[in-house]
């Protein structure tokens, strides 16, 4: 069975933020992601892991900023990442620097780093240039530490003017930055609101080993995986079945908004975790 993360900025969120990495390891959770780690030590973090014997498997770069202070209120304020708005290239540098040195300390192999919003005079293709610099640079730093750069498709509905929406379009960016640990974080919930014909997709795109990491949630209103118009329990069957063929061998992250507490809405991971 595909093996599963929590995410600790959406799941058990009852609770404040450090004794959610005890709360998903109750429930089965052997890693854990989440957006930001910026607002606690790194240390912290990572004793938090190991207490309760977790593996960090991804966090995103900085939304925006370029110093401690602002990186810490960017998405606040509206930002959504740095790597494609011309401009931003020393915020977007400071906040890889910075992602970096935390997944140093917590032992993470891999970094989410988001495009950022179109203006409303730009065009994504004006945009892929910088977006495509930004990469490159980024994946030869990450490279140094043995660590892998993800970029993900997310849909305009949640994220309006995103720049990056499509599997098609993420894939065709990895190739072209051609860099080995450059990588698509694929979000099957963005993917359905998007594009639909999710299994076919994953059956086209991990075997291509382009696939860092995927996430789950239920459509279209963002719950438990067992509710909305998405046949998880295929899905995970086909993942499966890639798995067997030595297509997939990362991890899911459950990035969905429990309807009430996070442990009474596990029935769907009952024999999975």
């Amino acid at each position: 069975m595909p093996r599963f993360a929590a995410n600790l900025s959406m799941l058990y969120t009852d609770r404040p933020f450090l004794d959610r990495f005890e709360a998903a390891a109750r429930d089965g959770f052997k890693a854990v992601e989440y957006l930001f780690p910026y607002a606690f030590p790194a240390n912290e973090l990572a004793a938090r892991l190991k207490a309760n014997g977790l593996q960090q498997v991804l966090f995103n770069a900085p939304p925006g900023g370029d110093s401690p202070e602002t990186v810490n209120t960017a998405w606040e304020q509206g930002s959504r990442g740095t790597a494609s708005v011309p401009g931003r290239e020393a915020e977007f540098r400071y906040g890889v620097r910075q992602a970096l040195e935390y997944a140093a300390a917590l032992d993470c192999p891999r970094i989410h780093v988001m495009a950022g919003l179109l203006a409303d005079d730009q065009t994504r293709e004006g945009l892929r240039g910088v977006y495509i610099d930004n990469l490159h640079w980024a994946a030869v730093e990450a490279a140094k530490s043995g660590r892998d750069i993800l970029i993900e498709p997310i849909n305009t509905r949640d994220v309006p003017r995103f720049f990056l929406n499509r599997q098609d379009h993420a894939h065709e960016i990895v190739e072209a930055v051609g860099a080995l640990n450059l990588r698509v974080q694929m979000d099957l919930y963005h993917c359905q609101i998007v594009e639909g014909d999710v299994a076919m997709k994953l059956r086209k795109y991990l075997p291509t080993g382009r696939v860092g990491h995927m996430q789950i949630a239920g459509v279209p209103e963002r719950h438990e995986p067992d509710i909305g118009e998405l046949n998880h329990p295929y899905l995970f069957s086909v993942i499966d079945e890639l798995a067997a063929q030595g297509h997939w061998d990362g991890w899911i992250g459950c990035e969905y908004r429990p309807r009430g507490g996070t442990g009474e809405g596990l029935g769907w991971a009952r024999g999975l975790l």
